[in-house]
């Protein structure tokens, strides 16, 4: 049985697998904001335990135990977030911190009836995708807001940047998951974008704009 910071840094190693095959240390320290020697140290001890391979100078990797471990760790983390906005109206932006903390029940049954309980939701409040118990994730397709042309429409299913600050200014711009929006027009010089909503006309800056997922309508 893995200990909460064990089980953080597999998570970490996942996320930032996503983006690239062999995970640096630094990476990971960066992440994790801690010393690279302590990552090092952490490291072995996983694989150890047979949960990464590690190469020095080459990077980390999960092993197949590994994966699915930190897979199911994303899986309650993400239940979690669902349950805490939907059941307890906490905010998008006040979920990540508290969701940290649940993800580490090691309760397999209980996990089971909160994802019954939500109803087997698909996504979490910030549209990242809930594995199964199975480890599987649904198939999802969107782009960034930032790829539409002038003209095209679509809806919000999903945003790449987390942190609290953003997240609340999406609320208060009402860029929120499931608005439909309508690109009115790109401004040349700084890549701009003014949206309609359904109620208003808004500008944001291209900045904003790269880390808000669409599923797209096309032109409209």
């Amino acid at each position: 049985m893995q200990s909460y910071t064990e089980e953080n840094y597999l998570k970490t190693i996942y996320h930032l697998a996503e983006k690239t095959t062999n995970v640096q240390t630094n990476a990971i320290a960066e992440q994790m904001q801690t010393k690279p020697a302590s990552v090092t140290d952490m490291i072995k001890k996983l694989a150890d335990k047979g949960l990464v391979d590690y190469i020095k100078y080459q990077g980390v990797t999960l092993t197949e135990t590994g994966k699915n471990t930190a897979i199911d760790i994303v899986r309650k983390h993400r239940l979690w977030e669902v349950f805490l906005v939907n059941k307890l109206n906490f905010k998008w932006d006040e979920v990540h911190d508290v969701a940290e903390e649940l993800e580490h029940i090691k309760s397999i049954e209980l996990i089971e009836r909160l994802d019954e309980f939500l109803g087997f939701p698909k996504a979490d409040p910030h549209g990242d995708p809930i594995p199964d118990k199975n480890g599987r994730f649904a198939k999802t397709q969107f782009i960034k807001l930032i790829e539409l042309k002038m003209g095209d429409s679509g809806t919000i299913t999903g945003v790449s940047q987390h942190s609290s600050a953003f997240l609340k200014h999406l609320e208060k711009l009402g860029l929120t998951l499931g608005k439909q929006i309508h690109i009115s027009d790109i401004t040349d010089f700084d890549g701009s974008v003014e949206i309609r909503l359904s109620d208003k006309q808004i500008n944001i800056s291209r900045e904003v704009a790269k880390h808000i997922l669409i599923s797209s309508d096309g032109k409209n």
